[in-house]
């Protein structure tokens, strides 16, 4: 990856995903068949948990199943583990002696704990949240537990000198060593305590964290009685607040809350400044001082603290060195490169476009937004007046597209689409797997050519407030591997769109339509992998700066003219989107760019700042010291307003896995960025070429999962290594 004359190389190191990590993390729509989960559902026969035939039980899932199954899991696991290390001997054992062993030993725990981590995300409630949260410790130690044994550490130190094995089982073996070296297996006496220890604190840490944002997010509500204050609202906003609110759309009341698709809508859209000041503070002041025992401004502080005291004990200066040790970026310098780099060409744009936003809200807001009152536009402000600023550019608002937005017709698109480049054929199977709520359908993947089922995956496209996370993402349901006879990987594809009101069906934003492009390339590089070793196979020991490659090259398909009008139908006319309006949309594309690459780039260097130049515990400065000493050089055109703590909820890095490693999605849109050069290079409407191209992506990228460098997979994929051209021409940056 080039930037200007110095090379910022792609290095070879993978991201730790070893066989013995446990997995984690009416119907609206026109699809039927689907057999929703319930807590309260009785149980036949057995515990639910426990039967690993096919796909997961979740009509007969309890949360009182989840103790008493990994009890039983867990026993069995340690049995077959002490056999297992019983009969390895380190100077003659053999590769197919360790690493798939550990995945029969492993695959039911992690399966199992995988269900339970993902319906804590999309159905939590207490009784489940206390069954998940009681059983943490006893899987974190278990796994800590494998993770430190000698024997097998040992042992695959020894295979790994074995001239003959594969790339492929090189890699899983590379994975595995660093996993157990990063696992403490080096560790001895009180510092082997210690550190599991801190592992287990750690994962209690996160879970509470990512609790206290969602329940945090919950707390907060605005409702309008006044229809005065709704003028210029869209009719959708206004049709899902009045839903919330058990109102009426014309006549009210309207509520809005804290909830991804109500709150964006709000900001963008709310003509009251007054409302969307409160609405924003409360936002990103959620799980913070003013939240009492929902308060996570302590637990940040101990997270930063346990981070920083195992990775000394590990033999690193700081989390940031041991996060990145396993990361195409290998070091700070490098992640600090990409960001200068990055900034000296978006900082500029980013200055521009908030000084036009500005100068177009005191023409148009009056007295209140004059420089006399309003030195500068507050962050509640923004979003407002730069729809107000696209839309009089454009001559379009994002309303207009909604229509020709309809969820059936989108996926249709997006299907098509991988049918086109992938050689793939998706149809619903509704009715063949239980599902966890009316919202989610079911999908089987077939080769095209072969007509095999190779993949399946659920999607769960709604926001549900109540008692669902926020945000978007893939993880892992059934992943391929030879050794657990999993040949068929299953995939969960979670987003939190705009749900169907009434009659009509669920009518996306663009945003809204690019996150589910997003996550399906998350999902294509899970479904559609070659490789059957389950530690490298999919996104497994794929290094975690290039997990979002696939993602984020699936998005620029949303502004291709063959893809989109694939699915941009009107949803009551069945009219096309009219084509001005798709060149407006394209030409759209690069409004804002400067500011929300700056965006990115501030939260990726404050979590590196706070990962490796912060000391929580003989600093000065707090937390929030350092967000402003960051926001200083990466938000300097739009500071964070005085008590602004959203750190409190940053999931990412305290209650996910980005930890020191948010730049990833800048990285890794580098990287994205040039694939689709390929693709444009050869003429997006030549379609044998898009054809080739495509196949040849399927192959590499997708193909080749955690079983090759990805620097390799780029090289073979593009004949050459990644330069960030292709982007800054995306973005308006060149």
């Amino acid at each position: 990856m080039k930037f200007h004359r110095a090379a910022i190389l792609i290095l070879t190191a993978t991201r730790t995903v070893a066989s013995f990590t446990p997995r984690s993390s009416g119907g609206r729509t026109a699809f039927s068949g689907r057999r929703a989960f319930s807590f309260l559902a009785s149980t036949s026969s057995g515990n639910p948990l426990l039967d690993q035939k096919d796909l997961p039980r979740f009509s007969l899932i309890q949360a009182s199943d989840l103790s008493p199954a990994v009890d039983t899991l867990l026993t069995d696991m340690a049995t077959n583990f002490e056999s297992l290390q019983t009969k390895i001997s380190p100077s003659s054992a053999k590769y197919d002696d360790i690493l798939p062993e550990m995945e029969k030993i492993t695959y039911p725990i992690s399966y199992a704990w995988g269900v339970a981590g993902h319906l804590n995300g999309v159905k939590n409630g207490e009784e489940l949240r206390k069954a998940y949260e009681g059983s943490q410790g006893q899987v974190v130690k278990a796994f800590s537990d494998l993770k430190q044994s000698r024997v097998i550490f040992d042992a695959m130190n020894e295979v790994i000198k074995d001239p003959s094995l594969s790339q492929a089982q090189r890699r899983a073996l590379e994975s595995n060593i660093r996993a157990m070296t990063l696992g403490g297996v080096g560790l001895d006496g009180a510092e082997k305590e210690r550190f599991n220890d801190i592992k287990q604190r750690l994962a209690e840490l996160a879970t509470t964290f990512s609790n206290n944002v969602l329940d945090t997010t919950k707390l907060f509500s605005l409702t309008i009685t006044d229809p005065a204050e709704l003028e210029g609202v869209p009719s959708s906003a206004k049709k899902m607040w009045a839903a919330a609110a058990e109102g009426d759309e014309e006549k009210g009341p309207w509520k809005i809350t804290l909830d991804g698709p109500s709150y964006i809508a709000a900001m963008q859209h709310l003509g009251v400044r007054k409302h969307r000041e409160a609405i924003y503070r409360a936002f990103v002041t959620r799980a913070s001082e003013a939240n009492e025992d929902k308060n996570n401004v302590p637990l940040i502080k101990e997270i930063l603290t346990l981070k920083q005291e195992a990775a000394k004990l590990l033999g690193f200066s700081n989390y940031a060195e041991q996060s990145l040790s396993s990361k195409m970026a290998d070091s700070v310098q490098k992640v600090d490169e990409m960001s200068s780099f990055m900034k000296e060409k978006a900082l500029p744009n980013a200055i521009k476009e908030l000084e036009d936003i500005t100068s177009f809200a005191r023409a148009n807001g009056g007295e209140e937004y004059s420089e006399a009152n309003l030195p500068r536009l507050m962050s509640w402000d923004t979003s407002f007046w730069s729809e107000r600023l696209k839309e009089t550019k454009f001559d379009m608002t994002e309303e207009e597209l909604r229509p020709y937005f309809a969820l059936p017709e989108v996926l249709g698109g997006m299907f098509g689409l991988a049918k086109r480049i992938f050689g793939i054929d998706i149809k619903p199977a509704d009715g063949e797997a239980e599902v966890w709520n009316d919202d989610v359908s079911f999908f089987n993947v077939f080769d095209e050519e072969s007509g095999e089922k190779i993949a399946s995956f659920y999607l769960d496209p709604y926001s549900r407030p109540a008692d669902k996370r926020g945000g978007a993402w893939m993880d892992v349901c059934i992943g391929k591997s030879k050794a657990t006879n999993r040949m068929v990987p299953v995939a969960y594809l979670t987003c939190n769109g705009s749900p169907p009101i009434g009659d009509t069906p669920s009518l996306m934003t663009f945003r809204e339509v690019e996150t589910l492009f997003h996550e399906f390339g998350h999902g294509l590089q899970h479904m559609l992998t070659n490789v059957d070793i389950g530690d490298v196979a999919g996104i497994s020991g794929v290094e975690w700066d290039a997990v979002e490659l696939p993602s984020q090259f699936m998005e620029n398909w949303c502004y291709d003219e063959k893809t989109v009008y694939g699915f941009a139908k009107h949803y009551e006319t069945k009219e096309p989107l009219p084509k001005d309006l798709f060149e407006k949309l394209k030409e759209q594309r690069t409004y804002g760019a400067g500011m929300m690459c700056m965006r990115q780039l501030y939260f990726g260097q404050l979590d590196i700042e706070l990962h490796a130049r912060y000391d929580p515990t003989t600093s000065s400065e707090s937390i929030f010291d350092v967000q402003k000493r960051v926001a200083a050089e990466y938000s300097s055109h739009l500071p964070p307003v005085e008590g602004d703590r959203f750190l409190c909820a940053f999931n990412h890095i305290f209650g996910g896995g980005y930890a020191a490693g948010y730049y990833s999605y800048k990285w890794a849109e580098i990287l994205s960025a040039d694939a689709f050069g390929a693709f444009e290079d050869v003429g997006l409407e030549n379609e044998e070429e898009i054809r080739r191209v495509g196949r040849s992506f399927r192959k590499t990228v997708l193909g080749y999962g955690g079983g090759k460098p990805p620097s390799e997979v780029f090289e073979e994929f593009r004949g050459r290594e990644a330069n960030p051209e292709a982007l800054l021409r995306h973005n308006g940056l060149m």
